[in-house]
């Protein structure tokens, strides 16, 4: 299996990022994993490493609730970059709102990465299956 160069974890919860963080670690299936406290500050890392000319992440875990920007404010603008080549985007969260599950689908017809939507705490079979599958 191909190593994924990197992957970023877009979360303000210092537990669910270890915890994502360890699971990968034990699956070895990342050269490079970086965390962000909330979608501005991936927002703006992403756009600093592209006028750079240097990858994004291939593999992006995003919370929906943090300060500052949300997980739905962090894809609006994120889609409207120019990346031609599928990210997979995969959306934790704890919410059990059904307008979070709308914004999905939304989001899943204005753009052509993937993005997949899984409720907190995930499992290491998902992880497995989500790097995998990228």
């Amino acid at each position: 299996m191909t190593k994924i160069k990197s992957i970023a974890i877009i979360d303000d919860d210092p537990i669910t990022v270890f915890g994502i963080k360890r699971m990968l670690s034990t699956l070895n299936v990342c050269e490079n994993i970086k965390s962000y406290v909330n979608g501005k500050e991936a927002i703006d890392d992403f756009k600093s490493l592209m006028n750079h000319k240097a990858e994004i992440p291939e593999v992006i875990f995003l919370d929906i609730n943090m300060p500052i920007m949300d997980g739905w404010q962090f894809l609006e603008e994120f889609i409207t970059l120019p990346i031609t080549h599928k990210i997979r985007i995969n959306i934790l969260t704890s919410s059990i709102d059904p307008a979070d599950r709308e914004n999905w689908k939304y989001y899943m017809t204005k753009t052509h990465h993937i993005i997949d939507y899984k409720n907190k705490p995930i499992q290491k079979k998902e992880i497995e299956e989500i790097t995998r599958a990228a």
